[in-house]
């Protein structure tokens, strides 16, 4: 109906000539595309960049859109003047026109398509608040606006609302299903194998909350080539959206030519999620904060290391819908540690008690270390010391302290909140600082540590060796670890550049 590219590269800029040069980028990827007119900045620049869509009219399907405030968009004026705008853009080359369903109370569909010059309507639905109670209703309303193609796009704070969504297109040709916000992200990606008939990618600014890149649907997730037979993995946590899991297994998975992918789940309720699992049809899960230890309640059976660690970051979802958890943060730990340490006999300091600290806490005491926990509740570094017999340090002590290692095990220093260490320089007596947190690549922790000429181990290496190893655990197969390690360096080398020259 739209073409044969069903990932819409969305266009969004101020001013002509802008809109123009994301038009010639965005056709290198998609021949659907939809020009937001409402972004420019005035009448002058939409009509400039109308101009130049008549002169050289691109081969593409393109799909106009002049969205006004109270519908959500940028453009400032009443509907007549909306409607001038995208009869201008259709007679200048574009194939659809999106109108929002409020404007059609004005224009009347059947007077509107008398105008379209073989162009088609679109017509659009966009509540930016919530999802409606009675979606069906609302999409009966649209069809009995007389376009040829409906979109419905709603804020989603629920993986239920976002399935309900989705529902819309399914076994239909002429719905677009558009779940937005942050939690409606997994949904937008997998809106085509749901039967929608368009997803969308942003080329430059996001026009809606959500929105992923243009490069990410097509590239990253894969969007447009998602199957009913395609396995679904994904991360579960929150917050989740800086996670760089998504780029590391989907490496993977593109390297080994498999039929998967993996999603960022943000997820506040777990049950929510649970229950999204048969109808998204997931087939297992790296589980974040908060929900590591969490989530064990819920399992159907447990790796016996994991069960006595009490939390999990990989569950594998079997037969019947059946979860399994295990815990690959010890296996992350051991790797990328034992290359600068001896544990046997070491005296490690581990800072933190929560989930990924119990794994850390059993790694190290397997390894035969000397296990020294400090945190910011002592009960729960008590608690933690006395499951891997190790001891529980008040923080008052640790400047008369000296560690072979200290290993960062709590969330401080995260992007974006780099600027933050969670230990002072003076506490950081030890031959090597450890810093669990791997966005950004060098935490300010590492960097007090090697101001004091103290050897660091960046989180990076952790993450890869747990990420390879969920990675196996679901597949069967042995990771591309070089691969899904280049993957995750360039990209935390990327936005260190990009960072260092804002």
């Amino acid at each position: 109906m739209f073409g044969p590219d069903r990932i819409c590269g969305v266009l969004a800029a101020e001013t002509a000539e802008e809109m123009a040069r994301q038009l010639r980028w965005a056709l290198r990827s998609t021949r659907t595309v939809e020009l937001r007119l409402d972004w420019l900045r005035d009448d002058r620049e939409r009509l400039l960049f109308i101009g130049w869509l008549a002169v050289h009219r691109p081969r593409a399907t393109l799909i106009a859109t002049c969205r006004r405030r109270i519908a959500g968009g940028r453009f400032p004026d009443g509907v007549a003047k909306q409607v001038v705008f995208l009869l201008l853009a259709m007679f200048s080359g574009c194939s659809w026109c999106d109108l929002e369903m409020e404007a059609t109370a004005a224009f009347r569909a059947t007077k509107l398509k008398t105008h379209l010059d073989g162009s088609r309507l679109l017509v659009s639905f966009h509540d930016f608040q919530r999802t409606p109670r009675h979606l069906g209703a609302t999409a009966r309303r649209l069809e009995r606006c007389g376009g040829h193609a409906i979109k419905i796009a709603t804020q989603c704070d629920s993986l239920a609302e976002s399935l309900r969504v989705l529902a819309l297109a399914r076994g239909k040709r002429r719905v677009v299903a558009v779940p937005m916000g942050e939690v409606g992200l997994p949904a937008r990606v997998l809106a085509l194998r749901a039967g929608s008939a368009l997803a969308y990618g942003a080329v430059a600014a996001a026009t809606a909350p959500g929105q992923l890149s243009l490069d990410e649907m097509k590239n990253l997730y894969r969007a447009d080539r998602l199957d009913r037979r395609t396995r679904v993995y994904g991360v579960i946590g929150d917050p989740v959206v800086h996670s760089l899991s998504p780029l590391m297994h989907n490496v993977g998975f593109q390297e080994c030519r498999m039929n998967a992918v993996y999603l960022p789940f943000r997820v506040r309720d777990l049950g929510d999620f649970l229950g999204a699992i048969r109808p998204l049809g997931i087939a297992g899960f790296s589980v974040t904060l908060p929900h590591k230890e969490k989530v064990l309640r819920h399992l159907d059976d447990c790796d016996p290391l994991a069960q006595a660690i009490g939390a999990v970051n990989t569950v594998v979802v079997r037969g019947g819908g059946k979860l399994y958890g295990y815990n690959t943060d010890y296996v992350g730990m051991l790797r990328a540690l034992e290359r600068r340490l001896r544990l046997r006999s070491s005296r490690v300091l581990l800072y933190g008690a929560g989930g990924a600290a119990r794994a850390v806490a059993f790694a190290l005491a397997q390894g035969g270390a000397v296990v020294c926990i400090c945190a910011r509740r002592f009960e729960r570094a008590r608690a933690l010391a006395r499951a891997v017999g190790g001891q529980a340090l008040q923080r008052a002590r640790l400047r008369r302290e000296f560690f072979d290692a200290i290993v960062n095990a709590t969330p401080v220093g995260m992007y974006p909140r780099a600027a933050h260490a969670p230990l002072d320089p003076a506490e950081l007596n030890c031959r090597v600082v450890m810093d669990l947190v791997y966005r950004p690549m060098k935490t300010r922790l590492l960097r007090l540590a090697e101001r004091r000429r103290i050897e660091t181990v960046s989180g990076v290496e952790m993450f890869v060796a747990q990420g390879t190893a969920q990675w196996e655990i679901w597949t069967g197969v042995r990771a591309p670890v070089a691969a899904m390690r280049r993957a995750v360096l360039a990209a935390l080398e990327a936005e260190e550049a990009a960072a260092g020259h804002s």
